[in-house]
Parts: structure tokens; C-alpha cells; sequence
């Protein structure tokens, strides 16, 4: 444990009779900060752990108190028994990330005193969240995935290369923090011949146990939709919200930087399916995406156990998602209104959606109209606050102060050249 920061008193006392804390794991990423957020809007006395001061995300005042912490097993171990060593009940656990999902259910047991978790079966968590696991499942049971190869030698790199359709996309079975650390903030790969397909493998198979090979689906960022959920103790889905990416940055294999709320049935069938067939217990989320060309759906992929970057545009739609969780562990009678009522709500990450939309206005694929157009209606900021400003003033000084110290180096060496960014034109491979 590095340092500790608290925010309105010494340590974290909890008074006699105080509502429930909640302690979030990963404050300083997207879904951690907006879960913070959401549950500080409810009157949720909130408790988090982030891994760096440093981050804008570190610098809200939605918490009563921050512990930093690496993401290692024992110190975010060691940080979780401090903070609940300090109150006199237990509290509601939200890991935002993979790895403290894991981290989380694998040690389950000695978590379960000091906690509430919401976490389904071990087997069935790790078999969501492996893709290698989750496909090789998805294949047996029928689920309409786009054809799919696994990875673990070369021979069987050579094998896939003369089956599978291309354009095709490369990822890990599992993202490590070894593949985030080579591949430059890449989710995949889009790859457009066996010659690349080789020449991706041979970059990228020691960043992860096992890589996953895939068909591309066909279509633009529109044609991706999700459903975000809650499951309770029962396997029973308690919220459900369906919605759509607008936009992506990176575009094509980027993280969302807008969506918006939509009806879609084939979506939340297939969504509440799976997860009821596999016992989901807590927060789910099922991405499928629309073949341009025949119409079809395919899964791309499912989070589960944490609330995912756009899951709080369902707040933004009038159902409580998070909320809803914390209700139902903390023991709390659940918010009355939870289903979906379809107003068109919008999510937006304001910084990452200026450059992608830049990118599709280079395009020509996106004019100034049709953006403003995609901005209107009730919409929740992913980072822009007003009872919370920092972070978001952070997140833009950030990289404008970098550019600045990069600019000045550059002018003291008299080695001054355009700074171009072609982030988005580079070749897929590093």
C-alpha cells in the first residue's frame, strides 16, 4: 500500500446507523469513477481504491476517503481488511476492473465476512470471462458467434490462416496486463490476409496465454449494441437496459465514446438467455453486433461482475442499475422503477467522441449536422461533472500539458517538426 488520502476525516469510521458504504475497487478508470458518482447521487456513503494519485480520476470528491493501492494480489488484499477492519458493518464491494473481479472471486471466502459480493459460481466467472473458455462454450451450446480459432502454437496460426474468412480481427483469450503493455492500448487486431494474420500472431502470441482468432463482423460502430444487467441471488434478471454505440475510439476496435439508449428485443433475448441458462449472479453485459451485410446478429463478447464504461447511461435512461445492486445486497427494498421505458437517453465521452468524430468528418462519413444532431436529447457526460469538476478538467490538462512539455523539448533541441497524430491511419500491427 503506497498511500491512503481521505477525504473527510482520518481513516474510515462508520457512525452507528449510517447507510451501507460501498467500497469500489478501480476509482481511477471510467467505470469506477461513474459508479462513485451514481451511488454518491443515491446518498451511498462511498469508499475508493484507486491505483494512481496521480490520475484525474483520483481527484473526485465523491468519496469519503481514497486508498491507493497496487492492483497486486496481496496489497489490494491487505488495503480491503484495513478498510473493513474500520467499520461495524459490512460493505458492498465493486471491483471496476477484470483483474479485481478475479481478484475478487478467488478469494471469495475471505472476502465474504467483511463484504457483500455479487459474483456468480467460480467456474462459470472464469469461463465468461476467458474469450477462449466463452467461445469454446458459445460453440458447443449453439450460440450464434462469428467462426472462431484458438491459438496456443504456430501450427495451429498456419491452420486458421487458410479457414478463416477474411477481414478478421486477433485478440487475446485473456487481455493481460503483459498484452495491454505491447499492444499500445489495442483491444485487436484487424487483419486483412493470411500474410498479416502470420505476421500479427508471431508479434502478439507471447502477450497472452492463449490468442483468439475471429471472423469481422461486418458493419459500423451503430451496429454495435449491448444490454447491461443485474442478476440477483435467484438468476433472476432485476434491470436490463439495451443500447447502442454511436461512436468509437479508437473507431472500428475502440472503446465506446458515445452511445445511445434503443429498443432492441433480438439483443435482451438472447442477452437474458445466456446469462439465466448460465446462473449469472450481479452485473452482466452482453455486446452482439449486426452483420451489415445479412442482417444476423453475432456475440462479440460478455463482461461480467463490474459495471462496463457505458453501463451508466441506463441511470442516464431513468433505471438504476447500479443502484439496484447496491439495494439488493445491502438489503434495501429495490427502486420501483427499473424497467426500461425507451426515451432515447445518450452517453458521451466527450473527448474521446471529438476524435473520432474528427475522424469520420475526414472521411466524409459524418457531418457537422449529423454530429450535433447525435448530441441532442438528455445524455450523462462520462467525466464532466458539475458537483464534480476536477476530474474532468484533469482529464483534458493531461495531455494538453504533455503536448506542451513535448513542444518545449522539441524548441530547446531546435528539432522542431509538425507533431502529426496518425493513430488512425497507422497499420493495424504495431
Amino acid at each position: 500500500m503506497r498511500t491512503i488520502r481521505d477525504t473527510v476525516t482520518p481513516g474510515v469510521p462508520q457512525a452507528r446507523g449510517q447507510r451501507t458504504r460501498a467500497v469500489i475497487i478501480g476509482l481511477d478508470c471510467l467505470p469506477g469513477i461513474q459508479t462513485a458518482r451514481i451511488l454518491k447521487e443515491n446518498g451511498v456513503p462511498v469508499i475508493g481504491i484507486a491505483r494512481d494519485p496521480n490520475h484525474p480520476f483520483s481527484h473526485t470528491n465523491t468519496c469519503d476517503a481514497i486508498r491507493f493501492s497496487p492492483v497486486s494480489q496481496d496489497e489490494l488484499m491487505s488495503v480491503l481488511e484495513v478498510i473493513s477492519s474500520q467499520l461495524d458493518q459490512k460493505a458492498v464491494l465493486y471491483p471496476c476492473t477484470d483483474s479485481s473481479v478475479l481478484l475478487v472471486s478467488r478469494n471469495r471466502q475471505a472476502f465474504q465476512e467483511s463484504y457483500h459480493i455479487a459474483l456468480p459460481e467460480p467456474e462459470t466467472l472464469e469461463m465468461l470471462m476467458d474469450k477462449t473458455s466463452f467461445f469454446r462454450f458459445a460453440q458447443e451450446h449453439g450460440l450464434p458467434v462469428p467462426a472462431t480459432f484458438f491459438l496456443r502454437t504456430r501450427v495451429e496460426a498456419i491452420a486458421a490462416s487458410k479457414q478463416i474468412p477474411f477481414p478478421c480481427i486477433m485478440k487475446p483469450g485473456f487481455k493481460t496486463s503483459n498484452w495491454e503493455r505491447n499492444a499500445a492500448g489495442a483491444k485487436a487486431y484487424l487483419l486483412s490476409s493470411s500474410q498479416e494474420f502470420l505476421a500479427a500472431y508471431d508479434l502478439c502470441s507471447s502477450w497472452a496465454e492463449s490468442i483468439v482468432a475471429q471472423e469481422w463482423v461486418r458493419g459500423k460502430d451503430r451496429d454495435l449494441y449491448s444490454c447491461n444487467c443485474y442478476f440477483d441471488e435467484q438468476s433472476k434478471p432485476i434491470v436490463t437496459f439495451v443500447a447502442r454505440k454511436l461512436r468509437q475510439n479508437p473507431p472500428i476496435l475502440g472503446v465506446s465514446a458515445s452511445g445511445e439508449e434503443c429498443r432492441n428485443d433480438t439483443v435482451l433475448k438472447q442477452t437474458v438467455e445466456l446469462f439465466t441458462n448460465v446462473r449469472l449472479r450481479g452485473l452482466g453485459y452482453l455486446e452482439m453486433k449486426r452483420d451489415a451485410h445479412s442482417g444476423q446478429y453475432r456475440v462479440i463478447e460478455p463482461n461480467i461482475g463490474r459495471p462496463t464504461g457505458r453501463s451508466a447511461i441506463a441511470e442516464a435512461g431513468g433505471v438504476p442499475l447500479i443502484y439496484s445492486m447496491y439495494c439488493d445486497l445491502a438489503g434495501l427494498q429495490l427502486p420501483p422503477r427499473r424497467e426500461q421505458t425507451y426515451h432515447g437517453a445518450k452517453w458521451i465521452y466527450f473527448k474521446k467522441d471529438l476524435a473520432s468524430s474528427w475522424h469520420y468528418w475526414q472521411k466524409g462519413e459524418l457531418t457537422l449536422g449529423e454530429w450535433m444532431r447525435s448530441l441532442w436529447g438528455h445524455k450523462r457526460d462520462a467525466v464532466f461533472s458539475w458537483s464534480d469538476p476536477m476530474p474532468f478538467l484533469l482529464d483534458w490538462w493531461t495531455p494538453i500539458r504533455d503536448l506542451m512539455r513535448r513542444g518545449w523539448r522539441l524548441l530547446r533541441q531546435g528539432n522542431v517538426q509538425p507533431l502529426v497524430h496518425d493513430s488512425q491511419t497507422r497499420s493495424p500491427l504495431p
